[in-house]
């Protein structure tokens, strides 16, 4: 589920797929600001979208029910380029710009309005960073670093080094299974196309998985606990294409179908990703 983004400037678009079939974006609704650089992360009934074009927004949408976002509360700072997991109970969301190290958090089931709550420090500020999650731990990616970052999501607390991304990027998009996380796209000294992987459970350095269709930054990523998709992106434009992979074996991505609109910068969220399971 994909939505927010920029084209020629910013939008509120809110586009869906079914992740188990691939083909073409549909209308979901839209998000109350049109805004770039949207962190998002879900429960199995809600998606929370959180921050983007330097805001403290954090809106929501029930995931089976199109329809438009509505106003959920704030993050305790406002930002963008931030990292968003969860599992089915909690929602977190780390770094941004300006060069923030801070974490918040929210009860996703919450009774609106409900406001983010301090969670901790990420090891290092940083912006530009993606984030995945299994039921019990949250890893954030990157940010102008080949740094990842783990938490436990229902303890809170500093993160605590993980190991380190196969190089140096920025922009990345990051989904999971409930075992595996997804690093995708980014920007070292251009746009990539590698795919890597981490074991949650297990703290230690990222390995290859493979490549992206096309390479872009400020990629968006989905998953159930089988496929990850990946939406969206900039390389000299923004970008609309789809492109899929399954989650525990190896290797390229396959194309999915497209996007509504080309953009950049969106965030993402389903209803079955690894948090969940």
């Amino acid at each position: 589920m994909f939505g927010g983004g920029y084209s020629t400037g910013n939008v509120n678009t809110i586009d869906y797929i079914t992740i188990s079939t691939p083909g073409v974006a549909t209308s979901f609704g839209s998000l109350t600001v049109a805004r770039d650089y949207v962190s998002a992360c879900s429960s199995s009934t809600r998606g929370i979208f959180g921050a983007g074009g330097a805001t403290n927004i954090i809106e929501y949408i029930t995931i089976l029910t199109p329809g438009a976002a509505i106003d959920f509360g704030d993050l305790t700072a406002a930002r963008s380029e931030a990292g968003a997991c969860s599992n089915n109970t909690r929602g977190v969301f780390g770094g941004g710009i300006s060069d923030t190290n801070i974490i918040d958090y929210i009860t996703i089931a919450a009774t609106i309005p409900s406001n983010a709550s301090d969670f901790g420090d990420l090891t290092t500020k940083r912006y530009g960073l993606a984030a995945c999650s299994s039921p019990v731990r949250g890893v954030f990616s990157g940010g102008y670093e080949n740094i990842l970052d783990y938490i436990t999501i229902l303890t809170t607390g500093n993160a605590t080094d993980f190991g380190d991304l196969t190089s140096f990027k920025y922009y990345p998009g990051a989904c999971s299974s409930s075992t595996r996380g997804i690093f995708v796209g980014g920007y070292t000294a251009g746009y990539v196309n590698i795919i890597e992987y981490i074991t949650i459970a297990t703290p230690g350095n990222s390995t290859d998985f493979g490549d992206l269709t096309i390479s872009r930054y400020m990629v968006s990523a989905c998953s159930n606990n089988t496929r990850g998709a990946f939406g969206g992106g900039w390389t000299t434009v923004g970008v609309n294409v789809i492109d899929y992979i399954t989650i525990l074996t190896t290797g390229n991505a396959t194309d999915f179908g497209d996007l509504t609109v080309a953009r950049r910068g969106v965030g993402s969220c389903s209803n079955g990703h690894g948090g969940l399971a």
